[in-house]
């Protein structure tokens, strides 16, 4: 067996120390590396509580949500913006005139005055499309309306915005009469009252805050007037007797409000009511778009109108005063001339209307062809009633002096001549030119006339009777001469 022996290194002092000077790098570069490692350790660590820190102290001071604006109706993009009711139910004029409930100071006496003489109601916005009285507003926050907007960009996308609730508008002239948004307007039906209403509601984006506007149940009366002149609407005699069989042409005739002015220049002025005259007779002018105005009377021929304004100026009553029998002439049965004598006719009548300054506003003319005298309430033969009439110096009427009515097959009015255009039937209908009876209808209506509602003789003669007319319808019968009945007397 053999023993190995390992023998001891004999290093001297001198290569200690060199090998001692060969590993101190590695040494000093491993204790950079440890020390670069804990700065960069600790650094982190740091950072780390910071952060943090940092984000503690921004959770505690934005604990509150940033708002920013709630969504809105608009009908103009933008530029006018409804949040709350009032703005819903605001309208603005075509000359940019903002008008909301809580400022509108509109009322029968005092309507808003539409700034263009051009303007309908399809000129005053709203949030109302034009074509509809009513909607939802759920539909006018979808196409093709998109009525909405929100300032911070909410609601975008499909179902983005939604709306609960419905807007409607109902809009009437002063005759209760409905109107549309694109009806020409006239100052004869104004002022015209327009009724915005809307039901509870709500207006809503999916995502924002706030992301909602609540809307209240509300409603508001406007009243509008065009801008327009004055002019006269109608003329009115007596209306019982105007509807039905009894109505004239709608261009001539309103039930309601009596003959609608035909002519405006004097050439024309034959074409209006009336035609015919007698004392004590008088009819309405119906104002539209004026105030208080002068009216100054008027003689002509011997007859005089007399124009009476009401206190608001919007009715001026027409009165004619001319000749008329005496009661001492009713009762003779051959008087003579008549006292009051004979108008000299025909004759034109312009009545004018003038305001503070003496500047004349508005005017209304008509003709005067035929003038009417009564005996009073005496009746009489036939041949005493036209002997009576040619006393004083006027005739006695034939039926087309004072009815346009036509037989209607009847016997008792076979043959009869009625003025025309005529009826459709034995009566009269309310036409200018009709005839005194068909033109101001139920006489003994105008206190102080001295006229009758029951039969007038005539001297047109069917066979060996003669006709007599209802002065309250203007129907026509045939009778003996012998019986009794009113007389009137005509010129010329």
């Amino acid at each position: 067996m053999l023993i190995s022996f390992r023998k001891p290194l004999n290093v001297s002092l001198k290569q200690q120390l060199q090998l001692a000077e060969l590993s101190q790098p590695r040494l000093s570069r491993l204790s950079s590396l440890t020390l670069w490692l804990f700065k960069v350790s600790f650094t982190l660590v740091s950072l780390l509580l910071t952060c943090v820190a940092n984000a503690k102290m921004l959770s505690a001071s934005t604990s509150n949500i940033i708002e920013g604006t709630a969504p809105y109706l608009t009908f103009d993009g933008g530029i006018t913006k409804a949040t709350q009711t009032d703005g819903l139910l605001s309208i603005k004029l075509s000359d940019a005139t903002v008008i909301s409930p809580m400022s509108n100071t509109s009322s029968l006496s005092k309507p808003i005055v539409l700034p263009s003489a051009s303007d309908t109601f399809a000129n005053v916005l709203m949030f109302l499309p034009t074509t509809r009285n009513s909607i939802s507003l759920n539909t006018l926050v979808r196409a093709p309306y998109n009525y909405w907007g929100d300032n911070d960009g909410d609601g975008q996308g499909r179902r983005g915005i939604t709306a609960t609730g419905r807007l409607r508008v109902r809009i009437k002239d002063k005759n209760n009469r409905t109107v549309s948004r694109v009806d020409i307007l006239d100052i004869c039906n104004a002022p015209y009252k327009m009724e915005l209403s809307n039901t509870n509601g709500s207006l809503k984006t999916r995502y924002g805050v706030p992301n909602q506007t609540i809307l209240g149940v509300d409603a508001v009366t406007y009243y509008f007037t065009p801008e327009s002149s004055a002019k006269v609407c109608y003329a009115k005699p007596e209306l019982q007797e105007s509807i039905g069989r009894y109505a004239g042409p709608a261009e001539m005739w309103d039930t309601r409000k009596g003959f609608i002015p035909q002519a405006t220049t004097p050439s024309s002025y034959a074409s209006n009511f009336p035609t015919t005259g007698a004392n004590g007779l008088y009819f309405d002018l119906d104002i539209g778009g004026r105030g208080s105005l002068t009216w100054p009377s008027i003689t002509q021929g011997g007859i005089t109108a007399t124009m009476t304004p009401d206190a608001n100026g919007t009715t001026v009553r027409v009165t004619l005063t001319g000749p008329a029998s005496t009661k001492n002439e009713q009762n003779a049965d051959l008087p003579g001339p008549l006292q009051a004598g004979i108008p000299n006719l025909p004759q034109i009548f312009e009545l004018k209307g003038y305001d503070s300054s003496g500047k004349e506003v508005v005017k209304y003319g008509f003709e005067l062809k035929k003038w009417f005298v009564n005996r009073g309430l005496r009746t009489a033969e036939a041949a005493n009633q036209e002997a009576w009439c040619s006393s004083i110096g006027y005739r006695i009427i034939q039926v087309k002096d004072v009815t346009n009515a036509t037989c209607d097959g009847s016997s008792s009015c076979q043959n009869v001549v009625g003025a025309t255009p005529s009826s459709r039937g034995n009566n009269y209908h309310r036409r200018i030119g009709g005839g005194l009876f068909s033109e101001w209808a139920r006489l003994a209506n105008y206190s102080g006339s001295g006229f009758s509602n029951l039969s007038y003789w005539t001297s047109d003669v069917t066979g060996e009777r003669l006709f007599h007319v209802y002065s309250y319808n203007g129907r026509v019968y045939r009778a003996d001469p012998i019986g009794n009945y009113y007389g009137v007397c005509v010129y010329p």
